[in-house]
This record gives C-alpha cells, sequence and structure tokens, in this order.
C-alpha cells in the first residue's frame, strides 16, 4: 500500500489490470521525483522550489499542446492524452510539495486536511479517472481514504518528519491535550502523548471507515487492491495502538504476516464489518 518515496500510492501492482500498470508507474514517477524535490538531499529551499517549478512550466507545455522537453514529462503527456487526466491534479500535486518546504507546523486540522487535499487526494482522483469510475461519490470516498492514509504516515513518521524540522500533528491539538514540542523532541510517550495519539488514531480510523465502501463498488481486481489499501491502513492503526502509541521507538510497519492478515480481511465477506 506503500512505497518508500512517495507513500500511500500502489504502483504498478501485479493486481491492477496490465493496461494500467504503465500508466499507474508513469504518474507515480512523476510524484516520487517531485516529492524527493521537497525531502531529499540538503539542497537550499530556493533550489528545491525552482526544481518543483521547472515542472510546473513542463506541465503548462502540455496544457498548450506544446511539446514537454524531458522524457518524464513526454511520457506524463502521454498517459493524460490517452486517459483524459485531468492536469490541475498534478499541479495540487506540485502545490503540496511546494508547501512542504516552506511550512512546517499547521494550526489545526482544517489546515492538515487542506494539505491533505492536494498531497494525498489527488494520487486517489487520478487512479479513478483511469479506472473510469472517477463518480462524485467515489471520489468522496478515495479522498477520504487518501486523506486517512496521509494521517496514518504522519503519525507513524512523528519522529522522523521532527528531524527535518515538520511537526504534522495540529498545533491545537497539542495544546489541547498539553503536548509540546520539548517532548517530541525528547520522545517522551508519557499519558499526554499517548492520549492526543489515542485521539488522532481514532479520527484516521473513522476517516477510513467513511471511504471504505468505495472497495466494494470498484469491480475486480482493482477493487482488491483498495480493500488491501484501506486493510493495510487499518493494520497500521492497529499496530501503533499495540504499541502503546509509542511511534517514537517502535514506528509500526507491515510485515508477511500483516499481508496474511490484511488479505484475509480483504476477502468480500469479511470487507466492511
Amino acid at each position: 500500500m506503500a512505497v518508500d518515496h512517495y507513500e500511500n500510492f500502489p504502483v504498478a501492482s501485479l493486481l491492477l489490470p496490465k493496461h494500467l500498470r504503465r500508466p499507474v508507474e508513469v504518474i507515480y514517477n512523476f510524484a516520487r521525483r517531485a516529492d524527493d524535490f521537497a525531502d531529499e538531499g540538503d539542497m537550499p529551499d530556493e533550489e528545491r522550489l525552482s526544481r518543483l517549478n521547472a515542472f510546473r512550466v513542463e506541465l503548462n507545455r502540455i496544457a498548450s499542446n506544446e511539446t514537454p522537453l524531458t522524457p518524464l514529462f513526454r511520457e506524463v503527456a502521454g498517459v493524460v492524452a490517452e486517459h483524459q487526466l485531468p492536469l490541475q491534479l498534478f499541479h495540487d500535486l506540485l502545490d503540496a510539495f511546494s508547501q512542504d518546504v516552506v511550512k512546517k507546523r499547521y494550526a489545526n486540522f482544517d489546515e492538515l486536511l487542506d494539505y491533505c487535499s492536494r498531497s494525498a487526494n489527488p494520487v486517489g482522483r487520478l487512479l479513478l479517472h483511469l479506472y473510469q469510475e472517477a463518480s462524485p461519490q467515489n471520489l468522496y470516498y478515495s479522498d477520504s481514504i487518501c486523506t486517512s492514509l496521509q494521517l496514518i504516515n504522519f503519525w507513524q513518521d512523528v519522529k522522523k518528519d521532527y528531524a527535518i524540522g515538520r511537526i504534522y500533528l495540529p498545533q491545537d491539538d497539542m495544546a489541547r491535550f498539553e503536548v509540546t514540542e520539548d517532548q517530541i523532541a525528547q520522545c517522551l510517550s508519557g499519558k499526554a502523548w499517548r492520549d492526543l495519539m489515542r485521539f488522532q488514531v481514532d479520527r484516521s480510523r473513522n476517516m477510513m471507515k467513511t471511504g471504505a465502501p468505495l472497495g466494494t463498488i470498484l469491480p475486480g481486481r482493482i477493487g482488491l487492491e483498495m480493500r488491501l489499501i484501506v486493510a493495510g491502513g487499518m493494520r497500521i492503526l492497529d499496530k501503533i495502538r499495540s504499541v502503546n502509541f509509542d511511534v517514537f521507538e517502535r514506528r509500526p510497519v507491515l510485515r508477511l504476516h500483516d499481508w496474511v492478515i490484511m488479505l484475509l480481511h480483504s476477502a468480500p465477506v469479511n470487507f466492511l464489518k
């Protein structure tokens, strides 16, 4: 359900129909490379933003029916044309990556949801357009799943994100539960931290449940792929709870036995129970 660089992205899974694997891979390559500009290495912020802006220029060439200058964007142009994908969704991803460069704190949950609407939701929407299943209801379900997955990544990666200067936990929630940045810096997982994380885990779980019906709507292998994604997110939440919310020392990851459990939960007879 996740990949090393760009989370929440089913990368050309064998579960996908063969004719969709290459388009998914192209979209993934776009997202991964742009995300790396925002996160990887020791480039100054100005250089990160400049590289992301170069991607915008290439998208604008596609919009103007001009030939892109780079092989990646020539592939993007082909996929966009063949599958009638909305270019705005690619721009939304770039906006989110640019925001990561300059914005390190989120005052409240609404700010975080706005970020997720551009950092995560476009991925699900692009896939639904590829599947020709982009109905308003399906888009709503997909947004709930993708936002939930993004939040889950934040909760399991608090320590990693803090190391690069970012805190995605809403500042008002931290104040409400009396958790300070100094506690995060010291990796303290006392009662206040557990209460805060329990609240975030429950909120993310409810959001995932809201979107879960999409796994029963999408047909065949893409439906199974979606059910596995939902089951994977739920499994990570279970693991966060099982370590008593101490993600500092015991970051939850999916092991082989977890995939067996996820497959069982993804069977139509068990899903949504």
